[in-house]
């Protein structure tokens, strides 16, 4: 199979302004992202990486790295019809299948990418595909900057929350890592005509109360399939203290593939 994906940037940011273009090691985070996913292993490689800028700065320092970008209207309101509008402008056809990766995680696991578009492709009632890992601790079960995601017997997810949940009502002091409940990965794979009908569907009161755009998935009657990574994510960035964390693991690491909390 072969599968696109494509980086979502916008210029402002509340908590941390021009957050695309913070500079990471000598190079913009943007394009850290997308080097990151390109150093994926052989299998998990997309046949394409592309950026989709809100502004023409973040155009020109992709390309002044030989990264494609492609520049979307500024006035989108949310990452789901950015992508939508670069899939528009790139050409790419309903059947074909692309992958969202967020342009604030120059940590993210570069086998990711391809491991949920290699989920989405074998199962085709399934409208998107996601990632998830394990929590073992009560701290992020109960951090509402967590997001968790509960399964069905399939690996479909029932529900995505910013509470703790399940709730373990009969021994609510037993550890995280007992009551299925698994820390969701900002990571979205989706056919080109769904992600279309996405941007078109009524935003769900669920959607709107938690604050997270998959909701209106499940709301409105789609599945989405979740791939339990083995390992948590690297730190993203949204604050200026995320960012120097990052600096920090660059600054030790360099660009390699492995990263660790």
């Amino acid at each position: 199979m072969t599968f696109t994906v494509l980086i979502p940037a916008r210029l402002a940011s509340t908590r941390l302004p021009n957050k695309p273009l913070a500079d990471i090691g000598g190079m913009p985070m943007v394009v850290r992202v997308a080097q990151r996913v390109l150093s994926g292993a052989a299998t998990s490689k997309p046949v394409r990486v592309v950026v989709a800028g809100d502004c023409p700065e973040i155009i020109n320092a992709c390309e002044k790295h030989a990264i494609e970008a492609v520049l979307t209207r500024a006035d989108h309101p949310s990452g789901s019809d950015r992508l939508a509008e670069a899939c528009q402008l790139l050409g790419l056809s309903d059947d074909e299948i692309v992958v969202n990766v967020q342009g604030d995680e120059p940590l993210i696991d570069p086998t990711l990418a391809g491991a949920v578009a290699h989920l989405l492709d074998k199962q085709p009632t399934v409208s998107m595909s996601t990632a998830a890992c394990a929590i073992d601790n009560k701290v992020e079960l109960n951090n509402p900057n967590v997001v968790k995601v509960v399964l069905d017997a399939k690996g479909l997810a029932l529900y995505f929350s910013r509470a703790p949940i399940p709730y373990r009502r009969d021994q609510p002091a037993l550890s995280s890592m007992h009551n299925g409940a698994l820390h969701h990965i900002g990571i979205y794979a989706y056919r080109v005509g769904f992600l279309r009908l996405f941007t078109t569907l009524a935003q769900a009161p669920i959607e709107i109360t938690e604050s997270l755009e998959q909701l209106r998935a499940l709301w409105h009657g789609y599945r989405i399939a979740v791939f339990v990574a083995a390992h948590k994510p690297g730190p993203g960035v949204d604050t200026p203290e995320d960012l120097a964390r990052v600096r920090r693991w660059f600054d030790s690491n360099g660009a390699g593939v492995s990263a660790k909390n």
